[in-house]
């Protein structure tokens, strides 16, 4: 995913022409934008410690906290990465980081979860999703977006929650695609290797693969499920994701 920045054209487009080109499409269009090499949540990480080492706690490390935390990292995760960081990059560096971490995080820790999950995205939470609880461990919400043509469905998950390992079934199509949106979370595919979900990831699901997905232990986690037309298209749920294996996620 592309990442679009108009910053250096808004403040220096005039006065620096080249300096704002290279910052816009540059740095973010193309360096912050190599997702394959390295992710956005984990780009985010370097750029705070790096900024952070040098003492800049500007508007820019505001601008880049902030990017943080809507790259996925949680308050639990920014006040680890600080501190871990404080003893090679100075202590007052991290005093000075942390009073502005507190404001772009403020909330989060103590307050309502939900609330502060349904601020990061455009799509309602939605009701409890009872129809399914059978097949889920933990809390999970539902909220319809379409029912015709395609079906799109708006599934949240508080921390910790996920379903069942599950397999789609479908004659000539079938399966299912996720379009992550908020929060951070987790899917895997049966005898294969667990992999995070942050806002902007897509999973595409074929039938006949055994698969889970949720949140992560520490975060609540918001996908689009958009159902893929088929013929004779059924779920199969199986068995629960087990703890031991869950809680080695992280």
């Amino acid at each position: 995913m592309a990442v679009k920045q108009t910053a250096g054209r808004d403040a220096l487009g005039e006065f620096a022409p080249k300096f704002a080109e290279l910052n816009d499409d540059v740095l973010f269009g193309q360096v912050w934008s190599r997702e394959d090499k390295l992710s956005l949540r984990d780009r985010s990480l370097v750029t705070v410690v790096a900024l952070m080492a040098q003492g800049l706690v500007d508007s820019s490390f505001q601008y880049h906290l902030t990017t943080a935390r809507q790259n996925g990292i949680t308050r639990q995760e920014i006040a680890e990465i600080l501190t871990h960081a404080a003893f090679y990059a100075g202590w007052p560096k991290a005093w000075a980081a942390f009073r502005m971490a507190k404001e772009v995080w403020a909330g989060e820790d103590g307050g309502d979860g939900k609330a502060m999950h349904q601020k990061e995205m455009v799509f309602p939470i939605g009701a409890p999703n009872d129809g399914f609880a059978q097949y889920f461990v933990g809390q999970s919400y539902l909220q319809p977006l379409s029912t015709s043509q395609v079906g799109v469905y708006n599934v949240t998950f508080e921390p910790g929650c996920r379903n069942n390992w599950h397999i789609h079934h479908g004659d000539k199509g079938g399966g299912q695609i996720l379009v992550c949106v908020a929060g951070r979370g987790w899917y895997q595919e049966w005898g294969k290797q667990a992999r995070a979900l942050h806002p902007g990831d897509v999973v595409n699901i074929p039938t006949g693969v055994k698969h889970w997905h949720g949140a992560a232990s520490d975060s609540w986690f918001s996908h689009l499920a958009l159902e893929v037309p088929g013929e004779n298209c059924s779920n199969e749920w199986l068995e629960a994701v087990s703890e031991t294996e869950y809680e080695k996620l992280g």
